[in-house]
Order: C-alpha cells, then sequence, then structure tokens
C-alpha cells in the first residue's frame, strides 16, 4: 500500500506528539531548602558544596528532582540550618553556606524547604534526653526536665518558632512569586510507646512525650503551611514502623548509633526515599 505524502505527515506528526510533550519540564527551576532533615548527612555521596552542609545526592529533594526531571534542579539545604540562615550566611567547615534565600530567582517554579527543627534546638533536646534517661530508664525524667516550671518548654518553643515559619514561607513568595512552595514535616523518629533503650537511650516514660512533641512541631508547621498559601507534606504517618527502634534495613530514621549510612537521629537514604516519593506524588 502506498501511502500518499499528506497522510505520510499526518502519521509522523501523531508519532512525535507524545515524545515533544515529554521533553519538556513540568517545572523550569526547583530549589530545595532546608536543614539537615533535607540535606541527608552522611548519607552517600555527599557533595562538597560545602562539605560542612553535609548535603547527599540521594535526599529526598534529588529523589523529587529524578522523578520529575526539572529543566534547572538546585540544592542548598544545609545542616544545622535555622530560619535565620535563609537570609543570612550559614558558618559550617569549609563555607560559609550563603544565605539559602540566594538561589531563588524570578523563574523559580518549585521549591520544597523543611525548617524549624533547629529553631526549637533538636539537637540539645536528643542529648538532653539521652543523658537524663541513663540514671531513670524507665521513668520520664525528660519531661520533667522540661516541664520543671510547670509548663511544657518544648511546646513554648513550637509556638514562638511560628512566626519564624510563616516569615520565611512570606520570604520565599516576594522572591519566587510563581513558585508552588512544597513544606516538608519531619518523617516520624519514634514508636508510639515503650521505646528501646538502651540500644536508642530514651527513657520508656518519655517516647510518648518525644513523640507528642514531634507531632506538635508538624501540626504547627503545617498550620503556617496552609495559612501561607503553601502546600503541606507530612510524611509522620508513613513513617510508623520504621522508627529508631525498628530493625536495620527496616527504619527509615537512624539511632544514635547508625546501623545505615546516615547522621545520628537522622533519615538514611531508604527514610529520604520514602519522603522524596510522597512529595513527588503530592505534585
Amino acid at each position: 500500500m502506498t501511502l500518499r505524502p499528506s497522510l505520510l505527515v499526518a502519521l509522523i506528526a501523531t508519532l512525535l506528539i507524545p515524545v515533544t510533550a515529554q521533553a519538556t519540564p513540568k517545572y523550569r527551576h526547583y530549589v530545595a531548602l532546608g536543614d539537615s532533615y533535607a540535606s541527608g548527612p552522611f548519607i552517600p555521596d555527599q557533595r562538597t558544596d560545602p562539605l560542612g552542609c553535609f548535603r547527599s545526592t540521594r535526599n529526598y529533594a534529588s529523589v523529587v528532582a529524578a522523578k520529575l526531571g526539572p529543566g534547572k534542579f538546585t540544592d542548598v539545604s544545609c545542616g544545622g540550618a535555622t530560619t535565620v540562615d535563609m537570609t543570612a550566611p550559614q558558618g559550617v567547615p569549609l563555607g560559609p553556606n550563603p544565605p539559602q534565600f540566594d538561589a531563588l530567582t524570578a523563574d523559580t517554579d518549585l521549591v520544597t524547604l523543611t525548617i524549624g527543627g533547629n529553631d526549637i534546638g533538636f539537637g540539645e533536646i536528643i542529648l538532653t534526653c539521652a543523658r537524663e534517661s541513663v540514671l531513670d530508664p524507665w521513668g520520664a525524667p525528660c519531661e520533667q526536665h522540661y516541664t520543671a516550671g510547670g509548663t511544657d518548654a518544648l511546646a513554648a518553643r513550637i509556638a514562638a518558632a511560628g512566626p519564624k515559619i510563616s516569615a520565611v514561607l512570606h520570604g520565599i513568595k516576594d522572591r519566587a512569586p510563581r513558585a508552588k512552595v512544597v513544606v516538608v514535616g519531619y518523617l516520624r523518629i519514634l514508636p508510639p510507646s515503650g521505646g528501646c533503650w538502651p540500644v536508642v537511650p530514651i527513657s520508656v516514660g518519655d517516647v510518648p512525650y518525644l513523640d507528642g512533641t514531634q507531632r506538635t512541631l508538624n501540626a504547627m508547621i503545617g498550620a503556617r503551611t496552609t495559612a501561607a498559601g503553601a502546600t503541606f507534606v507530612d510524611p509522620y504517618p508513613i513513617g510508623l514502623g520504621h522508627d529508631v527502634c525498628a530493625l536495620p534495613g527496616v527504619k527509615w530514621v537512624e539511632g544514635l548509633i547508625p546501623t545505615a549510612p546516615a547522621f545520628p537521629v537522622h533519615p538514611n537514604a531508604a527514610g529520604m526515599r520514602a519522603i522524596g516519593d510522597l512529595v513527588a506524588r503530592a505534585l
């Protein structure tokens, strides 16, 4: 059978349309912001720009970028970052890391962000609770420590961090007004109860208290995100059964003595992959 030239041209055009559509990225410029729960410390491979940010090529933003294929991907997340480091340089080894907002440009059309944990003193909380557990592994010494004055000091810290989160979100919109902004909460760290002392040195009675504190933090971040008109993705629920007390190969967050390459009490590569999948589905 001989095809007429016009029919042949139409057939070729039909075959090429899907290829052209797939070649156009949904997002032109994706910028990833945040702290160590975004950067992925000690997860191979670690980037060197600067090394002190402990930024992994397998963090959740890299998973999202691989799935979405944006035209340009800029990851400036940095371990230890607070809300202050969005607009000011962050001093890190072999740094500093420039203000993270410097990465935002007029063509930025997708932003992901994880921030707030260091504003409430995440590292200090973990170390304090681990230390307090040594003399009272079955009690709730950490809760007693932070509620000794009759009020919950950690709840107060979370409330105080709220306006800072809102300011960051408004700052993103000012610099990238057309961007879709996705704020990612913190992956579940502890089981609902019990724990696994001394493998993870958190007293049995403190596990529900600290788990509740994390839920309060995520809820605050989610409320501030929604109020700012951005999208909140909460990975906490999917972490059930994958917390620091789970078996190696099952856990998504490492304990104080990691069994997979990751910083203590931080997501490992499997955890980052799960978060990245969740964010990509939301997009």
